[in-house]
């Protein structure tokens, strides 16, 4: 399993993320439903840093289907959506 650090997010005109992006690496851009068979089935993890610490990315069943997010805390610059744009 590779853990795959992230450092730009792709969104839909709505602010949802609809893929992941670390510049420079051969896997990337990976789609968010592509991410999320990684993350569920353990194949790959991903996360992002923010302030020297280091924030695991989720799958989470929202009503509207699955999405991905870092767990929420007191700062939004390492929500994925404050990620620049790739």
């Amino acid at each position: 399993m590779a853990d795959r650090s992230e450092t730009r997010s792709r969104k839909d005109s709505g602010g949802d993320i609809t893929a992941l992006y670390h510049p420079g690496d051969y896997w990337s851009p990976r789609s968010k439903a592509e991410a999320i068979t990684d993350i569920e089935t353990g194949v790959h993890s991903y996360h992002v840093h923010s302030g020297g610490r280091r924030m695991s990315i989720h799958v989470v069943n929202g009503p509207r289907g699955k999405y991905l997010r870092t767990d929420p805390d007191t700062t939004s610059s390492n929500n994925l959506d404050g990620l620049p744009d790739c």
